[in-house]
């Protein structure tokens, strides 16, 4: 009684979804195939002679087959290792002329048959063959008829399973975790030692053993390229091919220990050569991480929170979080010169203690900007001066610049303690005191209590809480922060920025912060700094900003109606979409009769009425109310005209009702001629 409806459909329960997703026309197939694949197999086991099975194994020829077996695919893995570990990483991340012949050469072993395989090999290393001669002349090397044969032969066909599987787990790690050690401190030894080859670990070991397992299994390049001489090159798959002629039941037992072996290997696998070996270093944030917030807030309108200043708040000293722990020593105060060429293009100046908010459209240029004060795109280049020190030709490693990507680039591998510990380790801090350092760091973020986490156990507002964590552990000279609070949730936003703030004015170095948060932008920093197409368009503190925005997006992100256009006369502005605007003399000196200007509204200065309003107000247009949203206690209400631009009004919600405000309304918009501000582009 008051259960939820069911279907009457069959498989409608529980796994009807999977029933009803397989059609018989692609299932009949597939179990054909599986049969096809798994009869061979149980052949094998239904012919063993099970009570002969161990004396067969045990035989001096099997022994002494598997014995040579196990060295000739030893060395086969070694050597393929040796030359297909650095191939895979060139494939992987070098570009180069030619790379799509060098992939097709490295694949063309595992389609090439074996037979053919071995006749190349006795073609280039035999003794009439292209290296042949040279060999045994110079080092006195004859490889066919001969172990090293057997090796070369195992290798060849045996390397490309290492190089596919490891070029995978390559291209498919994140560049920024390596980038990001590099900007903590870590050299180019340590970053591979502790980053690189720690998340590449699980993909080397299943490339290793497809290797292994396929070198042992070798049979026809063998045969064809070094023979079949008992103790020399007779190895267990050729031990099988002779004992099929003379002891049919003792191949099968043989077989059956090959079989065994090879599905051992694929067993502890477990599919991680299919890419499952770095999943965990380029997975998504667990469900119920925090989603990224809306860049502009407000659906898209555009404007601070309720209550938001206008000027950055002071910093009482002091003034905590309510964490117990002792703030730690700021970093050497260093002052920031920089002329950035390139995309970016422009000079870059900041005394020490300035924190810079880098505001501008996608595209713009602002991940540009952090990258090329760390050395790491060729789209810019910068020349940059910290505290007096040239550091444009060092590597990232040196430069003490701490970088905080949009991921957060935390090491998968790692806990968060570690992960926070990494910077003062690579700067030579012994472990303990890297690791006390880290746990206040974590509690002073309202972390502490996850320290013993990896990142897959931490939600995207955590983990992004941690990388923050990380980068002021460092104690750099220059900070950059890439959208560092984009993650978290609104309460936990405002906790974070607040922490933030509170160890930012007491940092003694320079931080950027790159943002399309209004409210980061103002509370956070000491100057706002927007960015369009690579050009600086404005540089000031966030009041200046706030008053005379010199970008219409930056207009509409602190939540103002923005009309481009150029001075008319009589204070007029003639507005680019048509449409003329009455202005009030302002501040300073008014733009010049045609020149290009800027007229930003509040929303709040706009009224809205039922009937066209008489009196004071200079600019009234009749629109049609398209969108009514949310904000904090008020409504902002989206109004169109044919007049002019679209308009943002923000109302209280009783006025709405009184109004009877829905989408479709026709109202009247007023805009007193005092209330629009006019900046010269």
């Amino acid at each position: 009684m008051g259960g939820p409806a069911r279907s009457g459909r069959p498989g409608a329960g529980a796994g009807g979804a999977v029933r009803r997703g397989v059609p018989a026309g692609l299932l009949v197939p597939a179990l054909v195939g599986v049969a096809f694949l798994l009869l061979p197999l149980v052949g094998v086991l239904a012919r063993t002679d099970w009570p002969s099975l161990f004396h067969h194994l045990t035989t001096p020829q099997v022994t002494q087959a598997l014995r040579l077996s196990l060295v000739v695919s030893g060395w086969a893995l070694l050597l393929s290792l040796l030359m297909g570990v650095p191939l895979a990483w060139l494939l992987a991340r070098v570009p180069f002329p030619g790379k799509a012949l060098v992939r097709s050469l490295v694949l063309l072993p595992m389609v090439l048959p074996p037979t053919v395989g071995g006749v190349a090999l006795l073609l280039a290393f035999g003794r009439r063959g292209v290296l042949g001669p040279w060999l045994e002349s110079t080092f006195g090397l004859t490889l066919p008829f001969h172990t090293a044969g057997a090796v070369v032969a195992a290798a060849f066909v045996a390397m490309p399973f290492l190089v596919i599987s490891l070029e995978g787990a390559l291209a498919g790690l994140r560049p920024s975790l390596e980038e990001t050690a590099a900007s903590l401190g870590a050299g180019p030894l340590r970053v591979f030692a502790t980053v690189t080859l720690p998340l590449l670990a699980p993909a080397l070991a299943a490339g290793a053993a497809l290797t292994w397992a396929r070198a042992l299994g070798e049979f026809g390049a063998t045969i064809t390229f070094a023979g079949n001489l008992p103790g020399a090159t007779q190895t267990l798959p050729l031990q099988v091919y002779l004992l099929l002629q003379d002891s049919p039941e003792a191949a099968t037992s043989v077989s059956l220990l090959l079989l065994v072996i090879a599905m051992a290997v694929l067993v502890a696998l477990r599919g991680r050569w299919t890419g499952g070996a770095v999943r965990e270093a380029r997975a998504t944030p667990p469900e119920g991480a925090a989603a990224p917030a809306d860049p502009a807030g407000l659906a898209g309108l555009g404007a601070p929170e309720e209550g938001a200043t206008l000027e950055k708040p002071p910093i009482r000293p002091g003034a905590g979080d309510g964490a117990t722990a002792a703030p730690a020593p700021a970093a050497e105060e260093s002052d920031l010169r920089a002329e950035l060429t390139g995309y970016t293009h422009f000079p870059l100046t900041a005394p020490a203690g300035t924190t810079i908010a880098v505001v501008g459209p996608n595209g713009a240029g602002k991940t540009t900007l952090l990258r090329a004060l760390l050395g790491l795109t060729p789209r810019a280049h910068a020349e940059v001066l910290l505290g007096g020190r040239d550091v444009t030709r060092l590597p990232t490693h040196r430069r003490e610049v701490a970088w905080v990507p949009q991921d957060g680039a935390l090491f998968p591998h790692l806990s968060a303690l570690a992960n926070t510990a990494y910077g003062l380790r690579a700067r030579g801090v012994t472990r303990a005191e890297a690791r006390r350092q880290a746990r206040e760091w974590l509690v002073r973020l309202g972390v502490g209590e996850l320290a013993g986490r990896r990142p897959a156990q931490l939600s995207g507002g955590q983990a992004q809480r941690v990388a923050l964590a990380r980068a002021l552990a460092a104690r750099p000279r220059l900070l950059l922060l890439d959208e560092p609070l984009a993650a978290l949730d609104q309460t936990t936003r405002a906790r974070v920025r607040h922490t933030l703030r509170r160890h930012l004015a007491g940092f003694g170095g320079v931080c950027l912060i790159v943002t399309h948060d209004p409210v980061e932008a103002v509370s956070l920093a000491d100057r706002v700094l927007v960015l369009e197409g690579g050009a600086a368009v404005q540089d000031a503190p966030p009041a200046e900003v706030t008053r005379h925005p010199r970008s219409p997006w930056v207009a509409r992100m602190l939540g103002g109606n923005a009309w481009e256009g150029t001075a008319g006369p009589g204070g007029t502005v003639e507005l680019a979409g048509g449409g003329l605007l009455t202005t009030a003399p302002g501040e300073g000196t008014p733009p010049g009769q045609g020149a290009p200007v800027l007229a930003v509204i509040a929303p709040e200065a706009v009224s809205l009425h039922l009937a066209r309003p008489e009196g004071s107000p200079r600019n009234v247009w009749a629109g049609t109310v398209r969108e009514l949203t949310a904000v904090g206690s008020r409504l902002r209400v989206l109004v169109t005209s044919p007049e002019v631009p679209a308009l943002v009004a923000e109302i209280t919600p009783a006025a709405a009702a009184d109004l009877g405000l829905t989408d479709g309304t026709r109202v009247w918009t007023a805009v007193k001629a005092t209330e629009v501000t006019v900046v010269g582009l």
